[in-house]
């Protein structure tokens, strides 16, 4: 009888500590980052920066921080008939988006150590701020000549004459300082497939729906209707690490 008690106590205790090793996590903390494109922006439209922790086996949570380009639909590059560069015409305002969100997620397929793939659901919640920044154009100068300068597009000087007056498109982010913040929300779910042979670090693709609303309309092109809402499909190519 005691060997028979013996033998159950070592079963259980050996039962219990499976079970313990199970529930823990593979990892209780992650930094990732990636470039992603959406339905609303350039050929890339920006950063994610992404930091989990561990909750569970299962669940983590942490904040997600993206910097990203939001276009307008109309948007189209035209060549001007002075120089052949390009422009956008009609564009009057970049929007800049600054997201921090809370991130949640659930792993709903656990892939197999050191190999396979694994699904997580992911859902994000948080404020945005829009950063609603002049769009340069480079024109000649009114003093003649070979001097050109650039300027914000303004469509009631620069529409109608535009390929007969604009040289181009003036510097990436050269209106930033000129900027007006725009505070708004952000929302997000999506869907995760992580990829990988190693336990230390992560590579996949997270692709899904986001949407930002903000406290007024942002001017993108004053010549066509705008919005405060920008829905978007979007999707992240990432890597990580993980400990």
């Amino acid at each position: 009888m005691r060997l028979t008690a013996i033998i159950v106590c070592m079963f259980l205790l050996v039962h219990q500590s499976d079970a313990q090793r199970r529930n823990e996590p593979d990892y209780n903390r992650e930094f990732i980052w990636g470039i992603t494109k959406a339905t609303n922006s350039g050929l890339i439209g920006g950063l994610t920066f992404k930091y989990n922790l561990a909750l569970s086996d299962f669940q983590y949570h942490g904040l997600v921080l993206d910097l990203v380009n939001i276009k307008h639909p109309q948007e189209s590059r035209v060549f001007s008939n002075l120089t052949g560069n390009t422009f956008i015409l009609g564009k009057a305002n970049y929007l800049y988006n600054i997201r921090l969100s809370y991130n949640r997620e659930l792993v709903i397929f656990k892939k197999a150590p050191q190999q396979g793939v694994q699904i997580n659901l992911i859902g994000s919640l948080g404020p945005t701020l829009g950063l609603e920044s002049p769009y340069y154009i480079e024109i000649q100068s009114e003093a003649g000549g070979r001097s050109t300068r650039k300027v914000p597009f303004d469509y009631r000087r620069h529409f109608n004459n535009s390929q007969s007056s604009i040289l181009g498109a003036g510097n990436i982010f050269q209106g930033l300082g000129e900027s007006q913040v725009v505070p708004g929300a952000t929302a997000k779910i999506a869907v995760a497939f992580e990829f990988g042979t190693f336990k230390s670090n992560v590579v996949g693709i997270e692709t899904g729906f986001i949407i930002d609303a903000f406290t007024r309309e942002i001017i993108i092109m004053p010549t066509t209707q705008n919005s405060a809402f920008f829905p978007a499909v979007y999707a992240t190519l990432f890597y990580g690490s993980r400990k």
